[in-house]
């Protein structure tokens, strides 16, 4: 039986054990194979030579796509020299557009009920071992006064697809944050909605919304979901974001399970015909309480390659540095910003409550205070020659 969370309460429908059980034992047997394939994916390419790969990379910055053979071609030629060389280009990129400056959006955690059950996620709803919370509105409140004290000037309110949240709720914090804080950005995480209830959060407000589509390819989209979540319901919602007028960010995982060097090709070419303000990559992180517990995490450095890569295919990218960058790495979010990154988002939500908002395990900086965060990020920013603006971050074009 698999739990599903509604109003706050819990309830039980027929989970599919069997796709679980195959799951799981999939998961088993990758992790005897994915190392050595991964190694030797790293260590010979497909043939291509160092000046295919940099020449591939050069197309890219004319705005030349290639296609998505020769996409994953160039993403499987993941190497030392060809990230060097597209990372020198992305960072120099990043600077022409938006200087130095490093942006910071301050993320509110606000609820981890979720009526979703995605393989991968520590929130999703038949994770039994959660410790489940929502915080009130005033807290919420008291967040955002907290951080616009501390210099941010975008706000993420980010949660679960949590239905006591019900569209009138979020309209009314929405307006409540953009009345009390008129000159911040406030941007909206929390999933598939119809368009109508997009079009309500953005006339009380709303500026940006993030959407991660975890992958364009179908097949692979519908390993990683149950049934009832579709790549083509992903999708149209973020056609329907971009049409409304949000500056609209999506996604995708990097080493998530199944993934191939063709997947993340049609995921550079989605973004491509989507024209985001934003993405947000990082490596996929297993959580003990998911399906894919005992998958290999994603690789540093191809996550790295990926952002210096779409850097350089949009160059007015808003592109974060992630949290889950800084999790596999000590200095991740420094490495990111020299491959070409130029946004952080440091936690505000209550310290009480950051470790039970568990999407992946080891999460970072979940005990630090705000404003302790916030300086500590400052330091690191600067050690790569950038600095922390205050500032609404906006999209350039």
């Amino acid at each position: 039986m698999t739990a599903v969370w509604w109003q706050g309460e819990a309830r039980f429908c027929e989970g599919d054990d069997q796709k679980m059980g195959q799951i799981k034992a999939e998961s088993m047997h990758r992790q005897e194979t994915v190392l050595t394939e991964t190694v030797d994916v790293q260590r010979h390419g497909n043939g291509l030579s160092l000046e295919e790969g940099k020449y591939l990379i050069d197309q890219l910055e004319q705005q030349q796509i290639p296609d998505r053979e020769r996409l994953a071609a160039l993403i499987r030629a993941n190497c030392e020299e060809l990230r060097e060389y597209a990372r020198g280009k992305a960072r120099a990129i990043a600077d022409r557009h938006y200087g130095k400056n490093i942006f910071i959006r301050g993320l509110i955690e606000f609820t981890n009920y979720c009526k979703n059950d995605c393989y991968y996620c520590g929130i999703r709803r038949s994770n039994t071992h959660a410790e489940r919370y929502r915080l009130s509105e005033e807290e919420i409140m008291a967040c955002c006064r907290e951080g616009e004290k501390l210099g941010f000037r975008t706000f993420v309110l980010q949660g679960g697809e949590d239905p006591y949240y019900t569209d009138d709720r979020i309209v009314d914090l929405v307006k409540r944050i953009r009345a009390a804080h008129p000159d911040c950005a406030i941007t909206l995480s929390i999933g598939e909605k119809d368009r109508a209830s997009y079009e309500r959060f953005f006339a009380a407000g709303a500026d940006r919304y993030l959407l991660r589509h975890e992958t364009a390819t179908d097949t692979h989209y519908r390993r990683l979901h149950p049934s009832e979540l579709s790549l083509s319901r992903r999708k149209q919602c973020l056609r329907d974001l971009k049409e409304i007028g949000y500056q609209t960010g999506c996604g995708f995982m990097v080493g998530s399970p199944y993934q191939t060097a063709e997947h993340l090709a049609e995921d550079f070419l989605f973004i491509r015909e989507l024209q985001p303000e934003m993405v947000g990559i990082g490596p996929f992180i297993p959580h003990q309480d998911t399906p894919f517990a005992g998958e290999v995490q994603g690789s540093l450095e191809l996550t790295l390659y990926l952002l210096s890569l779409l850097r350089i295919m949009q160059p007015d990218l808003l592109l974060p540095a992630t949290t889950a960058l800084a999790t596999i790495h000590p200095r991740g979010r420094e490495l990111g910003i020299e491959a070409g990154a130029n946004v952080v988002m440091p936690n505000l939500s209550p310290v009480g409550v950051r470790d039970k908002y568990s999407l992946y395990d080891g999460k970072v900086c979940t005990g630090d205070e705000a404003a302790e965060c916030r300086h500590c990020l400052e330091r690191r920013v600067e050690s790569v020659g950038c600095h922390i603006v205050v500032d609404r971050g906006d999209h350039k074009c």
